[in-house]
């Protein structure tokens, strides 16, 4: 069949990496990809929230399946447009509908959600402009540290956490009366803070069945040992060793099957992944956040590690047939590092050439996925904050993320950074 995947990061290059290995994937289309999706299939030039463009590309290129990235056209409703139209509703979409995205594009509704389910997760009040006062003095009772978040999507920029009151009042205001996320910030979450190693679950469901796909580890601190500023990603580890065992039978019984059945119980329309945003607290889980799209840079570890037919799990969600599967691993460790341009996560400049990526020296162990890449002319050059993610499989993290590091080592663009202590906590 023929496959249309909207997205255009690292994440879209490994999920065209593994559709591209399915016996079911004839030609695959990338909406609107990077120079990396481009060695898979073809790039076309479509905006992922552009649904009348995609609309035409799927009925002139045959398409009978559509893979969502990312969360954007999730929560803007792609699902529900296909399936109401009348010449795409037989197209099969790996995503939520509207309604099930707002997991991820509500933070107040993910919340209500993890109530009504007895899921555990941190204690919450929600504020807007109408009890702003209210907030107010909810947050200098609050102890310390505290967590704010901006209720909707905010490209991962929207959650603070406060070690003074001050700083977290001067936050409140910002989101909600200065509007800092627009419309995101127009309601506020603030959250108890919870003290642990956070690890991320991932699984795919048609919202009655499901089935685990991998667990990752990622870093999101632009500098070494976890400190500076937050940003998408700096690298990933996989599988994670306090995860596995006791703590992931916890996770299921308390956390992943409560939600799935919630979704059925409340007829949600849910045809696609979830992402599950653990914390582990002295040996218990608890949820941080739902996404409704896998991660990134957790995908460049957990497709590697997957075994199974991607396209063929795509089919079994949607012909509610995933019991019939048998989820395979790879037995070995995943490891991904990703460099990033000079200034990130604040400015940073584009079509910055890099250099290195046709003469690598690199074994069977090392994949190279693009993120924020285009093609210009013979060239490949820079375009976005992450640039490229190396991923690495190793006999343990430390062993990944040192073959990980030698590639990079490779590849040059101007102002190009890495973190060179990814999986730290690990190190054999």
């Amino acid at each position: 069949m023929n496959i249309l995947l909207l997205g255009s990061g690292g994440r879209e290059h490994a999920l065209s990496w593994k559709m591209v290995q399915s016996k079911f994937c004839t030609q695959l289309f990338i909406a609107p990809g990077n120079a990396g999706t481009a060695q898979y299939g073809t790039n076309v030039n479509i905006s992922v929230n552009d649904f009348e463009a995609q609309k035409k590309c799927c009925l002139e290129n045959n398409i009978a399946m559509v893979v969502v990235g990312p969360e954007d056209p999730l929560v803007k409703g792609v699902y529900d447009f296909y399936q109401q139209d009348e010449a795409l509703k037989n197209i099969i979409v790996i995503g939520p509908s509207a309604y099930g995205a707002q997991l991820e594009g509500s933070k107040a509704f993910s919340k209500k959600f993890m109530q009504r389910h007895n899921i555990p997760t941190a204690a919450y009040a929600e504020f807007d402009a109408t009890n702003f006062s209210a907030g107010k003095q909810y947050i200098a009772q609050h102890s310390l540290p505290i967590v704010l978040k901006a209720d909707g999507l905010a490209a991962g920029k929207g959650v603070v956490i406060c070690t003074t009151h001050d700083e977290a009042l001067q936050v409140f205001e910002e989101m909600i009366v200065n509007k800092q996320f627009g419309d995101a910030s127009s309601r506020v979450v603030i959250e108890q803070f919870l003290d642990g190693i956070e690890a991320s679950v991932f699984v795919l469901t048609d919202g009655k069945e499901y089935k685990i796909i991998g667990h990752a580890k990622d870093y999101k601190r632009i500098g070494e040992g976890d400190t500076g500023l937050n940003t998408g990603g700096m690298g990933c580890v996989s599988p994670v060793p306090f995860v596995e065992g006791t703590f992931m039978q916890k996770a299921i019984n308390r956390i992943i099957e409560p939600t799935i059945n919630g979704l059925a119980k409340e007829n949600i329309n849910y045809h696609g992944f979830v992402f599950f945003g653990l914390i582990n607290v002295n040996g218990e889980p608890f949820t941080i956040e739902y996404n409704c799209r896998l991660g990134d840079p957790e995908t460049e570890v957990v497709m590697p590690l997957l075994k199974n037919d991607l396209v063929e799990l795509f089919l079994a969600t949607h012909h509610s047939e995933l019991h019939k599967i048998n989820i395979t691993f790879d037995e070995r460790t995943c490891a991904t590092v990703v460099a990033v341009s000079g200034g990130y996560p604040g400015d940073y400049k584009k079509n910055i050439e890099i250099t290195g990526l046709s003469n690598l020296k690199i074994t069977q162990d090392s994949i190279v996925f693009h993120a924020g890449t285009k093609q210009v002319n013979e060239s490949v050059v820079t375009n976005g904050g992450r640039v490229l993610a190396v991923t690495s499989f190793g006999e343990n993290i430390t062993d990944a993320v040192q073959k990980s590091k030698a590639v990079l080592e490779q590849i040059h663009f101007d102002g190009m950074y890495y973190r060179k202590d990814i999986g730290y906590e690990f190190e054999q």
